[in-house]
């Protein structure tokens, strides 16, 4: 099973993530959108922690604060993330760690920049039929 796929879309960029559980998929989500941000990222060597504690009315509600919130870290930290651990996740919380590289070490150069998360066309889902989680994810850019 492939971890995510790049959407183009009219003047924007998204992203399909998928996993076995909500957990995979909001960890595939997060992994494909540092891959737009700055291309292949598990290589990079880890020099930076944070840990992210977030609420939300619904889950899909709850990927978008997730996605947002790393972007957040990202830009104001300096950082490109790569490893992320969810401790909890349910409908409406979301608790992980999140580790990555500070951009200003050689071999990490940000390819695209992407300025948030949208609510269009934003969804997440189990598929009945497989049991198999999609999430769907336009960004600005």
């Amino acid at each position: 099973m492939k971890e995510f796929e790049i959407l183009e879309h009219t003047a924007d960029i998204g992203i399909a993530a998928y996993g076995k559980n909500k957990r995979e998929v909001f960890i595939n989500a997060a992994k494909g959108m540092f891959e737009i941000i700055a291309g292949e990222t598990k290589n990079l060597k880890e020099n930076f922690c944070d840990k992210i504690e977030l609420e939300a009315d619904n889950l899909e509600g709850l990927l978008f604060a997730w996605l947002n919130e790393l972007l957040y870290i990202s830009e104001t930290k300096l950082v490109i993330l790569n490893k992320f651990e969810i401790k909890d996740l349910t409908n409406n919380k979301i608790g992980a760690e999140v580790k990555g590289m500070k951009i200003n070490r050689l071999g990490c150069k940000i390819k695209k920049e992407i300025k948030a998360a949208t609510y269009h066309r934003l969804e997440i889902k189990k598929d009945e039929k497989s049991g198999l989680w999609r999430a769907q994810v336009i960004f600005d850019i």
